[in-house]
């Protein structure tokens, strides 16, 4: 991908990976151990899925909650060190892996779920994604993307899609360098589903608890039977 800032994600991730890795594995961020992170999984099982692949897996998280009622589980990260950290704790198999290489990274093999968790921050990088994939779910399978709620996350910037500035949750001050991210209206995130060929089964808005404000948003899609393979 071209886009400076798709770089600079990259280079943010690098560069974070160990107080990124260490915020998570110690529940330091209050918005996903009060709402998100029940909220990915919840919504992941409510599918009993024997294939899961996270896309943009991290430190591997995910895989590892739903590593006891998982079958299996592939997750692929651009960043490699995160990879590294994923490898080392356990709990699904992982990949190093671009996002416009998902397909190339997959080995022809589809699952029955894909998961994008707070991962899709690019503008080119996450419209392949979303291309790609009828490539990597079995016809019928789920595509859920959990991210930051356009309504909540807009804040006083005009409400139309564009490129942002980034800023670390609420942790202890070690993240640096945050990565930029591209803003997606409401209607934009149902594009890409739509131009992808999914078919949107149901939007979810986890509330926070202590504001009573949503914490993120779902989309669940499906995988048509008889949608139109990629071109």
């Amino acid at each position: 991908m071209s886009d400076g800032n798709e770089a600079r994600i990259l280079k943010s991730w690098t560069h974070n990976v160990t107080p990124w890795t260490t915020a998570v594995r110690q529940q330091r961020i209050d918005s996903r151990r009060l709402v998100t992170d029940t909220a990915i999984v919840e919504a992941v099982l409510s599918f009993a899925p024997e294939t899961v692949l996270d896309i943009g897996c991290g430190e591997g998280w995910l895989l590892r909650a739903l590593s006891q009622q998982v079958q299996r589980g592939l997750g692929v990260d651009a960043t490699e060190a995160l990879i590294a950290q994923a490898r080392a704790a356990g709990g699904g198999e992982f990949r190093h892996a671009s996002y416009d290489t998902l397909v190339r990274c997959a080995a022809g093999e589809r699952f029955d779920l894909a998961v994008a968790n707070f991962s899709l921050l690019g503008k080119a990088s996450v419209t392949k994604v979303f291309a790609d994939m009828q490539q990597l779910l079995v016809p019928g399978g789920v595509f859920i993307v959990q991210t930051l709620h356009p309504q909540e996350s807009c804040g006083k910037a005009p409400y139309v899609d564009g490129w942002r500035d980034g800023a670390w949750p609420d942790t202890d001050g070690t993240l640096t360098d945050p990565p930029p991210w591209y803003f997606r209206t409401l209607a934009s995130w149902i594009g890409l589903f739509l131009d992808g060929g999914l078919e949107l089964l149901g939007v979810r808005e986890p509330l926070h608890p202590a504001t009573g404000r949503p914490a993120s948003i779902l989309f669940i899609a499906r995988h048509g039977i008889n949608a139109a393979p990629a071109a």
